[in-house]
């Protein structure tokens, strides 16, 4: 009887492949993966880098979200404190153009106005983690700054027209900022510091031109409803950060499901495996055992 002389190595070599196959079916029982490599399962491969990459750009919209949310409630708190500071400026104004105030009376709520002045100033110059948020895209300079010099006197803006947006994952773009020269500035008409400068003069003079104070505070009643309506689009960003961010944590349940599905392992699968591989290899090395034991011809 012929004998095929690469009997014993072909057993090797099935023992080998058993062995190999045993130590890749306990890795995925002990970490319950089941893909390990790419040859395992090409097309899971695959598909679990896009997975991946789907959920980065998810995690950095959610990090940058929660940054830039902060930023716009500082924003949106900030303009609403200059309303607050504006009405009470009207409200001295309307009551100085009456024109039953004497001369020490206007000059005492000119000092009033001014204190106004320098809490609006400090409202158009905040900061958000060391940026200046109504600064534009000059956000490490202060964006207003008073001079006293002349009479009126003046307000400087410093910043930039620049607009920011952050673009979420499914490709919205969401308004980070309203530039500071676009909220203080008016609605085509005189600025709000304009305006309280100019009131401050009107009132810090012996004589009052009334036509002049009612006209300047008109001015700064429009530049109050002009920032009013600058708010809102502060409003709206923070009210589409809000869904973006709750769409956003809503995929990433869905992709964490999706990739646990595709790369967990079937544990009670795996485990038969296991066990009916652990009883190949058994069989095997005893085959190989008992051809080792005497001649080949012995066990014909």
């Amino acid at each position: 009887m012929r004998v095929d002389p690469s009997y014993i190595t072909n057993l090797v070599g099935s023992l080998n492949s058993t062995q190999a196959n045993a130590q890749q079916l306990t890795a995925e029982l002990s970490s319950g993966v089941r893909v390990t490599s790419l040859s395992k399962d090409p097309l899971a491969a695959g598909q679990n880098v896009l997975l991946l990459n789907q959920m980065q750009q998810d995690d950095s919209f959610t990090e940058s979200s929660s940054l830039v949310t902060g930023q716009l409630q500082v924003a949106d708190s900030a303009l609403g404190q200059a309303v607050s500071q504006l009405t009470q400026a009207i409200s001295l104004a309307t009551a100085a153009n009456n024109g039953t105030m004497n001369a020490s009376n206007r000059s005492s709520i000119a000092n009033q106005i001014a204190g106004i002045r320098a809490e609006l100033l400090t409202l158009a110059n905040s900061s958000y983690q060391g940026q200046y948020i109504f600064a534009g895209g000059k956000t490490t300079s202060v964006p207003f700054s008073l001079s006293t010099a002349g009479s009126p006197a003046t307000v400087t803006y410093s910043g930039d027209s620049g607009v920011n947006y952050l673009e979420s994952p499914n490709g919205q773009k969401i308004q980070l900022n309203v530039p500071g020269n676009q909220i203080f500035a008016g609605n085509g008409t005189k600025s709000m510091f304009a305006a309280l400068n100019s009131l401050i003069a009107d009132y810090s003079t012996g004589t009052l031109n009334t036509t002049e104070a009612v006209a300047d505070t008109t001015a700064l009643s429009d530049s109050m409803n002009w920032i009013s309506q600058q708010r809102v689009t502060i409003d709206n960003s923070i009210t589409q950060l809000s869904a973006a961010s709750t769409a956003v944590s809503s995929q990433q349940v869905q992709l964490t499901a999706a990739q646990t599905n595709l790369m967990q392992a079937d544990v009670a699968d795996v485990s038969t495996q296991l066990a009916m591989t652990e009883t190949q290899q058994t069989a095997l090395e005893s085959v190989i055992a008992q051809l080792g034991s005497g001649s080949l011809f012995d066990k014909l």
